[in-house]
């Protein structure tokens, strides 16, 4: 592929970030899964023992939620909602047959609503990881908000989680989206189908107003 059919999607700076996140998250999560599942106790051991997998849980919780406040700052203004993603909601039907709908910028409105519950999932996780947080945090707070964080942090890791799957399979599901991540470039092509105003701006075309029903 010429290098002129290829638009730069992710600097390596961005990439590094996303990676950093997503080994962060694959530690937490599985040593988590450890934790609150009895049959799956052998997934502490990602951290070489469960000892040390109750020690560097927190830590790595606490590097991820930093890593993703950085993609946070670069990427918000990318993910506030308008018109464009209402009208995408709306024929979500035709998203689920494959068929791009809208004038969609750099991100859709499946990928804002990931971003920003991703935002709300990861505040939840740091302020219940805090009051659960032993020896250096819990013996500040009383018994019952202990409890009650042990169930916030656990719902947050879950939707989390599961928010996550749906991030990875779409990621392999739309043919190029992988790559974008790997090596930082989509071709025209693709961003021409998929993100079209993000497209123009890339080429510094007028936007157009697509006429709707």
């Amino acid at each position: 592929m010429k290098t002129s059919d290829r638009l730069v999607r992710y600097r390596p700076a961005e990439r590094i970030n996303h990676w950093i996140v997503a080994l962060c998250f694959v530690l937490a999560s599985l040593s988590g899964l450890g934790f609150f599942f009895p049959s799956f106790n052998w997934l502490m051991l990602i951290f070489g023992t469960p000892q040390l997998a109750r020690i560097l849980h927190p830590f790595v919780g606490v590097v991820m939620f930093a890593a993703f406040m950085l993609m946070f700052l670069r990427y918000w203004r990318h993910n506030l909602v308008n018109r464009d993603d209402l009208y995408w909601a709306r024929n979500i039907h035709r998203i689920a047959l494959n068929e791009e709908v809208g004038d969609t910028g750099k991100y859709n409105f499946g990928q804002k609503c990931v971003f920003w519950a991703a935002i709300i999932c990861l505040v939840l996780l740091l302020v219940s990881g805090i009051v659960i947080w032993r020896p250096y945090f819990a013996g500040a707070f009383t018994i019952p908000l202990i409890r009650l964080a042990l169930v916030v942090h656990s719902v947050s890791a879950t939707a989390l989680i599961l928010m996550i799957m749906v991030h990875v399979y779409a990621a392999l599901w739309i043919k190029g989206t992988l790559t974008a991540m790997v090596e930082g470039w989509v071709s025209s092509d693709w961003a021409r189908q998929h993100h079209p105003r993000w497209y123009r701006e890339q080429r510094n075309q007028p936007l157009k107003q697509e006429k709707r029903p």
